[in-house]
């Protein structure tokens, strides 16, 4: 736990070094064609670096020496237990790293300092170090045959990987597939957003410093429709892993059958339901869960309970509870360890969630809290959590992923009737239930088309469940032993003895 004051974090962003350049086979290097762009902190607007802008020649060079390395045998026929050693100093590095790189997180995509140091980074090294201590662990298997054949079933590293990963949590979600992908034994391509790139671009250095070979980790800043494409089309490219919009995560699928048929991996959008009963033990706990549901991260979380479903019988009470709870989750300046609510990432990402607010109002939706944009005279990008009810399924608040501070009520009267608002989406990433009744919670549970339920809270779990999500949401699952599937072959072996 640190005490550093806001002013404290105010002085070392004075001070602080940030890097903006591609890093390809163990070096931080420059653009091909010396391309780069502005990456300006939504906080303020201040300009935090000139970032360079890759494109498909640096994808050219960064697979070609990724699948060099991982052909060499020096990263990828590692003994397991050695690569383990070096993913574990490699978490450490990420924690001994921890206040710069929050720093870098928090003036990079807005989020509050508490949350960058105290959520990503920790959860960050985590991710990192589970999966490594993880790997020489997890056995293969032996086929049952007759006595004079033997069958094995064993996992093999699939070969080079290219991650894209998203702006709400850059550090974290780079963490979810670089941990396993490493743990592996594959070399990877890091696509960071464009939005949010300054702490992948400096965890590869510590990658190095742990012992990762030059090589096996590269990062190359970049827009999607650039570099992004350029790797998704790559002919010696073999998994793409992504988190993101559920629209790209289609094209990323056309690009897969247009290339070499990639392995596809894909976490992609969400509008979770969070649905409350009438016997929900705690009222004033569950209140306090949906206001923190939607405003935590700014609401950009793609697991944020955006839909919130009340039982009629207590709507009206419940919803005032919900709204005074949001009052404690007040926009402030990220750089101050009190601020729990920080800026939205970019001002295109803001008009975007004022246009959806307004879009409320026009379908006839009521606003009972927040609603505007705040603190502009800073220069940043701030919009206070805001709450309409009276909300339709059918409304565009209701069935668009939003990835703002924007909470829909919407009353319901029964357990089915709840079910059927539920799973009415084209997403199948989260969702939540509320209920004292222990059948009612494991029926509903069953009957909700998501990769994750929660009961009696919102967002729990950690690095030993699976994520991911049905339908429109994507496949795959980030995160336990069954992320592992994404980053392996299965090889099967037959021997006639």
């Amino acid at each position: 736990m640190t005490s550093l004051t806001r002013a404290d974090w105010e002085q070392r962003a004075k001070t602080l070094k940030v890097e903006g350049r591609a890093f390809i086979h163990g070096e931080y290097c420059a653009a091909q064609s010396g391309a780069t762009f502005e990456c300006i902190s939504p906080v303020d607007g201040r300009l935090l670096a000139q970032v360079v802008s890759c494109d498909a020649p640096d994808a050219e060079i960064a697979v070609a020496g990724a699948r060099a390395t991982f052909d060499s045998g020096v990263w990828s026929r590692l003994a397991p237990v050695k690569r383990k050693a070096v993913m574990i100093r490699f978490a450490d590095l990420i924690e001994q790293h921890g206040e710069e790189l929050a720093l870098l997180e928090t003036l990079d995509m807005g989020k509050p300092i508490g949350d960058s140091l105290h959520i990503d980074v920790t959860s960050a090294a985590r991710a990192i170090r589970w999966s490594g201590e993880a790997i020489d662990k997890i056995y293969d298997e032996v086929a049952a045959t007759p006595h004079d054949e033997l069958g094995l079933v064993t996992r093999e590293p699939i070969g080079v990987v290219a991650a894209i990963v998203p702006w709400n949590f850059p550090l974290l979600m780079s963490c979810w597939k670089l941990g396993p992908a490493l743990a592996t034994g594959n070399s990877v391509i890091l696509k960071p957003s464009e939005k949010s790139p300054l702490t992948a671009i400096r965890i590869a250095q510590l990658a190095i410093e742990a012992g990762i070979p030059a090589g096996v980790f590269n990062v190359l800043p970049g827009y999607g429709h650039t570099v992004g494409k350029a790797l998704a089309l790559h002919m010696d490219v073999d998994t793409l892993v992504f988190t993101g919009s559920t629209k790209i995560a289609k094209q990323l699928m056309v690009y897969a059958g247009e290339s070499n048929m990639k392995r596809v991996w894909l976490e992609a959008g969400g509008k979770s339901p969070n649905i409350v009963f009438a016997d929900a033990p705690d009222l004033k706990a569950a209140a306090e869960a949906a206001a923190g549901a939607i405003a935590f991260n700014q609401g950009e979380v793609c697991t944020a309970g955006s839909r919130l479903l009340v039982e009629n019988s207590i709507k009206e009470q419940f919803v005032p509870l919900v709204v005074e709870a949001i009052k404690s989750w007040k926009p402030g300046n990220p750089l101050d360890p009190a601020t729990n609510v920080g800026a939205l990432v970019d001002s295109t990402q803001m008009n975007n969630v004022l246009g959806y607010i307004q879009a409320g109002h026009d379908d006839g939706a009521k606003l009972v809290a927040g609603g505007k944009r705040v603190l502009e005279e800073t220069g940043g990008t701030y919009v206070e959590p805001t709450i309409f009810d009276g909300v339709d399924n059918a409304m565009r608040i209701a069935k668009e992923e939003i990835f703002g501070p924007v909470l829909s009520v919407i009353g319901f009267d029964t357990v089915e009737e709840a079910v059927a608002i539920a799973n009415d989406t084209v997403y199948g990433l989260a969702a939540a239930v509320w209920t004292s009744n222990l059948s009612k919670a494991h029926l509903t549970a069953k009957a909700l088309r998501a990769g994750s339920v929660w009961v009696n809270q919102y967002d729990g779990g950690d690095m030993t469940a699976p994520f991911g999500g049905f339908k429109q949401s994507g496949n795959g699952r980030d995160k336990s032993l069954h992320a592992f599937d994404k980053y392996t072959e299965l090889k099967a072996t037959w021997i006639k003895l």
